[in-house]
């Protein structure tokens, strides 16, 4: 079973839901329910509840996204936020605890 097939099936939370969480694989214990009483048929769970999306079904999810304007970064380009250059400290700390520097005064 896709979500292609059941996506008009599916009420408006629940597409809100996947367009705006594209890159999840593994839908939510919660959304799956949703999902699994809408369908026709049933989703294949992993022992928690959880539908584990194939590859056909999060590239439908991402075109939809890409579609609804929920994403606006094409799906080649790779972005880390949480990454930062780390600034270069090239002068010792100063202070009564400071350590000596092993090239000052032998």
């Amino acid at each position: 079973m896709s979500l292609k097939d059941e996506w008009d099936r599916l009420d408006s939370e629940t597409r809100t839901w996947l367009l705006e969480n594209p890159g999840c694989l593994v839908v939510p214990r919660t959304v799956s329910a949703k999902i699994s009483k809408e369908a026709r048929k049933d989703f294949e769970c992993d022992p928690h509840g959880q539908i584990v999306l194939s590859r056909a079904d999060h590239d439908f999810i991402r075109e939809k996204a890409e579609a609804a304007g929920t994403i606006r970064v094409p799906a080649t380009d790779y972005q880390f936020f949480d990454t930062a250059a780390v600034p270069v400290v090239r002068r010792a700390p100063s202070g009564r605890h400071a350590a000596a520097s092993p090239d000052d005064g032998e």
